[in-house]
């Protein structure tokens, strides 16, 4: 046979290794050497067939054999699809694969580019119909096996689990982890008591993912939490001090961050439905929503009412809209709808205009103080003003609801503006309406003694 033909009769033998565990690869010699050896021996029983090794090597030191991510892998299918092996060598079957499915898949790539599969120790040629079958057979085998050593393993994970050891994964907020058990972080604990307090006030997560937002309280990851995340850590029983398997929970090693009764409370909260929560905190903030509810009225005597329109999208508009034409129809009294915003805005303009200056203080010293004996000269009760507005943005919306009550009797909107009627004889009676163990009522306190 000539020189030519011979070439012609070539076929190109790329040898595969791989180890799953990664002990003992820094040895001198080890498994990849061993299986690389093999094969290469065996492509030389094979020089009368044709068989040359490729130049390139195909290793995967430390890859499971049940998925495909793996670089060595990865060259070695690149390197078929691009013509240049014929016979890929392997010492065993499960070095290739020990997925069924994967090594489908891999059978489908060697036949669309006529590549066959030996080997080393199990004597099986893919390029036949016997070899098929065994090939299929040992995979079935190897398979077998894997799914046993991962049931294995879980069976191992449970029972560590039902002993209340820590088995690992995310570490959640509010612990660290130390010689593989949980321990308290007791910065992130507060922050988990925090949210758990704050949720049974508002019953909402999204205003609780918008308050830690607002506070600037990141996640473990450094992340905000969303409404997903916060509702699995509302619902984590791993803060009462458990540990959860195959939906049955046992006593954990690590401490309880919530008091049981607390956890419970906020289960209560949890179970009810998502939208009639969604209605009770909308009934509760509605309250407040509107800081001059029932305050403003037209020259003519009608009440202005806070309504809110819904858009499609969920984008929620406020105004205060005159009572005969929200009862009976637009257009009834020639008074245009308010956005609640802006008359809300100029309203408060003049409120603190007022707070900030101190001159209607001493203009109206006498009736001011006949709500409060304590106040003994009109110094006081101005500094007492301006630490109020100095304030003002850090109160909640019931609080601004109810100094803004205390200040003023009633607004009224003019086709000029708005004039707004104060109420002097309550003004001593502030400090009374700032919310309890506040920095602000405390800073009131002290200046107005």
């Amino acid at each position: 046979m000539s020189a030519a033909v011979q070439a012609l009769a070539a076929k190109r033998c790329a040898v595969y290794c791989r180890v799953s565990s990664d002990e003992r690869l820094d040895q001198s010699f080890n498994s990849i050497d061993a299986q690389r050896e093999a094969g290469a021996a065996f492509i030389s029983s094979q020089r009368s067939e044709g068989w040359v090794p490729v130049i390139d090597d195909y290793e995967d030191p430390g890859f499971s054999g049940g998925n495909m991510d793996r670089p060595g892998l990865k060259r070695l299918l690149q390197d078929i699809q691009a013509g240049v092996i014929d016979v890929v060598i392997v010492y065993k079957i499960d070095r290739l694969s020990r997925s069924l499915a994967d090594f489908a898949k891999m059978v489908e790539i060697f036949d669309k580019h006529k590549v066959s599969f030996s080997s080393v120790t199990q004597q099986i040629n893919s390029a036949t119909s016997m070899g098929r079958l065994m090939l299929n057979v040992l995979l079935s085998f190897a398979q077998f096996e894997r799914e046993v050593t991962g049931e294995r393993i879980r069976d191992k994970i449970g029972a560590a689990k039902r002993k209340g050891m820590w088995m690992g994964g995310a570490i959640p907020l509010g612990y660290r982890v130390e010689q593989g058990k949980l321990l308290i972080e007791p910065e992130e604990a507060k922050t988990i008591r925090w949210i758990y307090e704050t949720f049974a006030q508002s019953r909402s997560t999204t205003l609780l993912a918008k308050e830690l937002m607002d506070k600037g309280i990141r996640g473990k990851t450094g992340k905000f939490m969303c409404k997903q995340g916060l509702y699995k850590l509302l619902t984590s029983r791993l803060y009462l001090g458990e540990l959860g398997h195959k939906g049955e929970y046992f006593p954990g090693e690590h401490q309880a961050i919530i008091e049981t009764k607390h956890w419970e409370q906020v289960q209560a909260i949890m179970a009810t439905n998502s939208r009639q929560r969604a209605s009770d905190v909308w009934a509760q903030r509605s309250k407040y929503e509107y800081l001059l509810r029932g305050m403003v009225f037209t020259q003519a005597g009608d009440i202005y009412l806070p309504t809110t329109t819904r858009k499609s999208s969920g984008k929620a508009y406020r105004y205060y809209v005159v009572n005969k034409n929200h009862n009976m129809g637009a257009g009834t009294v020639s008074m245009p709808n308010l956005p609640a915003g802006d008359l809300e805005k100029a309203v408060m303009e003049q409120v603190l205009a007022v707070l900030r200056s101190g001159q209607m203080v001493n203009s109206y010293w006498q009736q001011i103080r006949a709500s409060n004996a304590e106040l003994t000269e009109p110094q006081a009760m101005v500094l007492f003003f301006k630490n109020t507005a100095n304030i003002w943005n850090t109160l909640g919306a019931q609080a601004k609801q109810d100094i803004v009550r205390t200040l003023i009797k009633r607004v009224t909107v003019t086709p000029e503006g708005i004039e707004l009627a104060w109420r002097y004889e309550t003004w001593g009676a502030l400090i009374g309406v700032m919310p309890k163990g506040t920095v602000g009522r405390e800073l009131l306190e002290m200046e107005a003694a």
